[in-house]
Formats: C-alpha cells, structure tokens, sequence
C-alpha cells in the first residue's frame, strides 16, 4: 500500500479528529484473507479521500464471540474497555467491513454507554456513490454472473439488503439471487460463535447446504459482506472441487478490482 493509514492516538496528538474511525475487527487485522478485505477498502477510502482512522493496538475484540457463546461478563469486560478508548477519543463515526462488529457496536454498545454511528462499508460506500464521491465502473465484471449471500447481521438482524445489491449492480454483472435470499436468508455456518468449532453431529454442514445452493446458479463470483462467510463459502466451493471456476469475494474486493485499486 503506497500511503498510511494513521491512527486515533496520531491525530490525537496533532489535536485533529478524522471524520470516521475504520473498526478493522479480529478477522480483517489477522486473518490472512480477510486482510486483503481490509486493503481493498482502506484503499477505496483513500481514493476518495475519506479522511479515516484506526486505533491500531489499542483495538480488540469488540467481544462478539464471548456474548454469542454464552459469556456475558466477558463480553462487557471487553465491551467496557472498547468504550472507554472510543469515548476517549470521542468517536462519533464507525465503519467497520464486519456485520458481527456492526452488529454488536449499533446494537449491544449503546446500553453499556458507547454511542457511536456505526455503518457497514457497504453503507458508507453507498452514502459516497449517492453523494457522487464513488464512481463505480464494472467493464471487467461486464455480464459476469454474481450471486450475493446476505450475512446474518447485516441483513436479518439489521435489515440492510439494499447497499450490497446497490453496489453489486453498478459493476454491470448479472446479478442472480439464491432461493433462499434477504429475510429469508440462510446463515453460512459461522454464525452464533460456530466460526471457532466443528458442527455437531448432523447430515450435512451448513455451509456445504448454502454452498451448493449458490452453485446451483452457476456463477461466476459469490459475492458476501463478511470475513466468515468469506470462510465459510470458500470452504464450501473447494468442498465441491469449484474453486478454480468459482471465486468468493468480498464486495469492495471487486469494486477495488474495478476500479484498478
């Protein structure tokens, strides 16, 4: 990357506050794909000149995991010192490219007294196309088909299945929905802390029953809006030997693509 990306304690020090902080979360600062989700955005931010911030190392978990696992006095351990570093530094705005961090920052936060505007980057990469600051061009997605697996905490728990299509269709592709898709969504198999174990004795794996549904589509490209079902999905397509016709992408991966980022 050929610029840097500052943290919150560095425009402290100039006494400056950018305008929003970029939650990175535990998947996209560590997980070795889901790194690259993060690029794509920070990039797509800089080329627009978002003027954006991370907290770096002062950045954990936002206890996610812990809370859907059963583990409440973990999860407002963790949630308590996360509030107190963002109200220290009076954070207004929070983007973050992971629903379960959006989800639990807009939804489980405010009661424990951290109040913050929190978006999806999809939303905000949205807000920035409606306000003519993102221009998306797909010439390399022309008529490409494209399915989009809407993530658990992004649309069934916080009702948002209009920016990832909005985005989606600006690229030019093929848009083809599953039989299963918005409200009546099927998770990926990462959900309710699932990421981090093996699934119970069953039939079939969840992520091999959504796998397959997006296959039966042919596409080219499954799109998602979330490092697990990054995961999942793509486990779920080398399940199936697919991954050389198929590749599963995170929406800015592909509007970064598009835009030679």
């Amino acid at each position: 990357m050929d610029f840097k990306i500052k943290t919150m304690a560095e425009y402290a020090a100039e006494g400056k506050s950018p305008g929003v902080l970029f939650w990175v979360g535990c998947a996209g600062s560590f997980d070795d794909r889901a790194k690259k989700i993060t690029k794509a955005f920070a990039k797509i931010l800089n080329k627009v000149g978002v003027e954006f911030a991370v907290l770096g190392q002062e950045e954990s978990c936002t206890g996610d995991p812990a809370k859907r696992a059963g583990n409440e006095f973990v999860f407002q351990m963790m949630a308590l010192t996360n509030i107190e570093i963002l109200n220290a530094y009076e954070v207004k705005k929070i983007v973050t490219a992971c629903p379960h961090c959006f989800n639990t920052l807009k939804n489980e936060y405010p009661s424990l007294g951290g109040n913050y505007e929190v978006m999806h980057h999809t939303q905000l990469l949205q807000q920035l196309m409606q306000q003519g600051r993102l221009k998306i061009e797909g010439g390399n997605f022309k008529g490409k088909k494209i399915t989009f697996h809407d993530p658990c905490y992004l649309g069934r728990a916080n009702d948002e299945y209009e920016a990832p299509r909005v985005l989606l269709e600006k690229l030019d592709a093929e848009l083809v929905e599953m039989k299963r898709c918005k409200t009546n969504g099927l998770c990926c198999g990462a959900g309710g802390a699932q990421m981090f174990k093996e699934p119970e004795k069953g039939n079939k794996d969840i992520n091999i029953e959504r796998t397959e549904e997006a296959l039966a589509l042919n596409p080219k490209i499954v799109a998602t809006g979330c490092p697990f079902c990054n995961t999942m999905m793509t486990d779920g397509v080398k399940h199936f030997n697919k991954n050389e016709e198929v590749e599963v992408k995170d929406i800015v991966e592909l509007i970064a693509e598009a835009e030679d980022l």
